[in-house]
């Protein structure tokens, strides 16, 4: 299994998630897709899914010292209908995963997931010699964004979704398109 995430020198320069923006779009087309992708990324409602202790730490990313509010993600949903982020944290056993499945698909397009923990994103500690534990949230539904760590601070997690919003930032009405295709032959 391969390492899950950006290269190490897309990482570096910031700039690799701009070269996705210039393909050529014209201007009042570009200009429209900007305003569409700053209103979508500035009020990002994420749906909880915390199974263990990374739970925690996303609540506490929620919390005064932390502030997801000052960046447009204050409200936590418990309905699937009425969020676009949906951010796996904990452990994922192949009893959930129908369910997680199903609240993926209850979510409207545009959707995005965020796997945060090493649990979320690998199995963690759990899956070594486990026959229950699922290796990766990729294995049921598309994945965004990954937070590492066991578990992430809220620090790591506000990164992760600051980084969910620069992706946001440099989508285009085509890459929406075919985002909303994938998603739907899965």
């Amino acid at each position: 299994m391969g390492i899950k995430g950006m290269k190490h020198e897309e990482f570096g320069d910031n700039g690799s998630l701009e070269l996705m923006k210039e393909q050529g779009a014209n201007i009042i087309v570009s200009t429209v897709d900007d305003v569409i992708n700053w209103g979508r990324k500035s009020s990002l409602w994420p749906l909880t899914f915390a199974t263990s202790c990374c739970g925690i730490e996303m609540m506490a990313a929620g919390a005064p010292r932390h502030d997801f509010a000052r960046f447009g993600m204050e409200v936590y949903r418990a309905s699937p209908r009425q969020a676009d982020v949906i951010v796996v944290a904990g452990t994922i056993v192949k009893k959930m995963a129908p369910v997680l499945k199903r609240l993926y698909d209850q979510m409207s397009e545009p959707k995005y997931v965020v796997a945060m923990g090493s649990c979320a994103i690998s199995g963690g500690p759990f899956c070594r010699n486990s026959y229950s534990v699922v290796k990766g949230v990729e294995n049921i539904i598309p994945v965004d964004v990954y937070v590492p760590g066991c578990p992430p601070r809220p620090e790591a997690l506000l990164y992760g979704m600051l980084q969910l919003q620069r992706k946001i930032e440099t989508e285009n009405a085509k890459s929406r398109k075919q985002r909303s295709e994938q998603n739907n032959e899965q």
